[in-house]
């Protein structure tokens, strides 16, 4: 299988989790050789509203790693962007349920974000919506440490 050249990182709304995972491998790939480096990574939200800006609480965990994300804008995951996407990276087991489901022609490229970390590790990613900082900074460490395996699964493709 080629390389991915499409990565939708997808969770409930697309302003607090996906958006910090995109910006999260994004920023990964480019330390990459090709053909990752060149993968566009993209999010989307299950139930989002289109236009929305990414919460401040997640742009502010970003911040504190060195990453910067002003454009962002909300997306709804639709049947065309499924389409499109090699992978599609959910936070949750409930957003790969409602991909699954809602979609006309589910995609079979559905993973969870931390899917390929070791057994025994918790796999899904809770919502920060809502919460403190120290609440987002956690979930942005949760996507941080399984970048590693998240890397190898690509490099494997």
């Amino acid at each position: 299988m080629p390389a991915p050249k499409l990565i939708i990182a997808v969770c409930t709304a697309n302003i607090c989790r996906s958006p910090m995972a995109e910006a999260l491998l994004r920023h990964a790939l480019r330390a990459e050789p090709e053909p990752l480096r060149s993968c566009k990574v993209i999010s989307a939200g299950v139930a989002a509203q289109t236009g929305t800006k990414m919460s401040e609480n997640s742009r502010s965990a970003l911040k504190k790693v060195g990453l910067r994300v002003d454009e962002h804008r909300s997306q709804l995951l639709n049947q065309d962007l499924a389409d499109r996407a090699d992978l599609i990276l959910c936070m949750t087991e409930s957003h790969r349920a409602v991909i699954q489901f809602s979609l006309k022609s589910p995609p079979n490229n559905i993973f969870l974000w931390r899917e390929f970390m070791p057994k025994g590790v918790e796999k899904e990613i809770g919502d920060p919506y809502g919460g403190s900082l120290a609440h987002y900074e956690a979930c942005r460490d949760e996507m941080v440490e399984a970048l590693p395996s998240l890397l190898a699964f690509l490099r494997s493709m």
